[in-house]
């Protein structure tokens, strides 16, 4: 999976880097996909991901998720270490060590990086044929015209159930998983951006995967995408 991932990834980066004429002159579209703990957002986004695929113009560049590879993408932009990549899951590092780091010039700030993400976040979208998943990607790309942002949220049963199956934990590491990721991303939103990551309100659409299904989530998010104007 994480091959398939990069080799679509680096796909869509020379895709732009080398658009055809029918690329350039194509409607540039993105989304940004905000969610819950264990709602299957990375599968949703892939089953979107082919649906847009399978309904684009002969020639469009790829659609390609951005997940945890947005980050190595971030690493690259601004010329920063590999190891970084520790630093930047959302909301992992304490003020106290964000300080020390700065003052001893360890590493770049939290602020700074996510700064950094957030240029590569509009980068993207700018060059359209995206879903960037977390990152407050619909926050950065608010003022971004053609960009449907989504909020994938499940019951905490079902999320349980499904990061149980797929990450192999136990009942109880799932619901600690669960609530230790739903308060990073909050925390992620409000001290960077001032924003209430369960406002309706910052999202086009708001799903619930429980009674919704994945394949019928990645059909209404694609249809809704492919009305943008």
């Amino acid at each position: 999976m994480i091959n398939a991932n990069l080799d679509r990834c680096l796909s869509f980066i020379n895709s732009q880097t080398a658009p055809t004429a029918h690329a350039a002159h194509a409607v540039r579209r993105a989304v940004t996909i905000s969610r819950q703990a264990g709602c299957g957002a990375v599968q949703i986004a892939d089953k979107l991901a082919n649906y847009l695929q399978q309904h684009s113009p002969t020639q469009s560049p790829p659609w390609t998720v951005f997940d945890r590879n947005l980050m190595n993408k971030v690493l690259a932009d601004h010329n920063l270490p590999t190891h970084l990549e520790k630093f930047l899951p959302e909301d992992r590092i304490s003020a106290i060590e964000d300080t020390l780091a700065d003052i001893f010039s360890v590493r770049p700030s939290s602020q700074t990086l996510v700064h950094q993400t957030a240029e590569t976040i509009l980068k993207f979208a700018e060059l359209g044929s995206v879903i960037i998943v977390g990152r407050a990607g619909n926050i950065v790309t608010a003022k971004l015209p053609r960009v449907l942002h989504v909020r994938l949220i499940a019951t905490l049963d079902d999320r349980i159930e499904r990061i149980c199956r797929d990450d192999r934990k136990s009942p109880t590491e799932a619901h600690k998983f669960c609530l230790e990721e739903e308060a990073a991303r909050t925390r992620y939103l409000k001290t960077y951006y001032n924003a209430d990551i369960d406002d309706p309100l910052l999202y086009h659409l708001v799903i619930n995967t429980s009674r919704v299904g994945y394949d019928n989530t990645a059909r209404l998010i694609g249809e809704a995408v492919l009305r943008l104007g």
